[in-house]
């Protein structure tokens, strides 16, 4: 709960709070080793669970443009937009 929410201090320190009051929770001995851990490595946690949900695929460039077309055999195709996407993936990390 703490790592899928990205929790700030203030937000732990309420979640271990109410951890420790309900029945069969934790100690505040527990929660004092969960909060000195949680301090100092939520950057490495939440990072890595970011890697973890990630695709393989990563988006490396994006190009777009607009087209109007101003030329048609019909009347009613002259001024109608087309927008071309162009996307370069790549693997993670490379």
């Amino acid at each position: 709960s703490i790592a899928s929410a990205d929790m700030d201090l203030n937000q732990l320190e309420a979640f271990l709070t109410a951890q420790t009051k309900k029945q069969g929770g934790i100690t505040s001995d527990q929660a004092a080793v969960i909060a000195k851990f949680w301090k100092n490595h939520r950057i490495k946690i939440h990072e890595s669970l970011i890697n973890q949900s990630r695709w393989d695929n990563v988006l490396k460039n994006m190009n777009w443009r607009v087209d109007l077309k101003s030329q048609s055999r019909r009347i009613d195709q002259i001024n109608t937009p087309v927008a071309i996407v162009e996307m370069e993936l790549g693997k993670n990390g490379q």
